[in-house]
């Protein structure tokens, strides 16, 4: 029989066991990672309160812009006050000055008819003295 080839077999090498680390090594390597999660977490943390800080400037900016604003709308406010009390003195003054001329116009324009109605009443009087003083002389010729 004619024997066939085969192709040589592989022996399978047994898998190789990570090295035994000692009880020291594993904690050692344990404080490692436990070191970087908490440098994580102290950098995130630094970031949290960085970001924060930020958000805190932006709102004290804009409290001091509205102080600012606030302080400029109160003096104009003050201004305006008084101003309008000014205004309001000026009107009472010009308010009784018109009054007083209403009351002279209306004295006067009283006056005015009585002298115009006694004038008409003076000159009707007039006519008829005329009259009657015409008709005397043209009697006595």
């Amino acid at each position: 029989l004619a024997q066939e080839r085969l192709p040589p077999r592989r022996r399978a090498r047994p898998a190789l066991a990570p090295p035994l680390r000692s009880r020291r090594d594993r904690s050692l390597g344990a404080m490692a990672s436990q070191g970087a999660t908490l440098q994580n977490y102290n950098n995130e943390l630094v970031k949290s309160i960085e970001d924060l800080r930020e958000k805190r400037e932006e709102v004290n900016r804009q409290i001091l812009k509205e102080e600012e604003d606030k302080a400029k709308i109160q003096k104009e406010l003050s201004i305006l006050t008084d101003r309008m009390q000014k205004l309001n003195e000026s009107l009472v003054r010009k308010t009784q000055a018109r009054n007083e001329y209403d009351k002279t116009i209306q004295e006067t324009e009283a006056a005015y008819m009585k002298i115009l109605e006694s004038s008409q009443t003076l000159l009707h009087v007039l006519k008829r003295e005329t009259v009657n003083l015409s008709k005397k002389k043209g009697s006595a010729e």
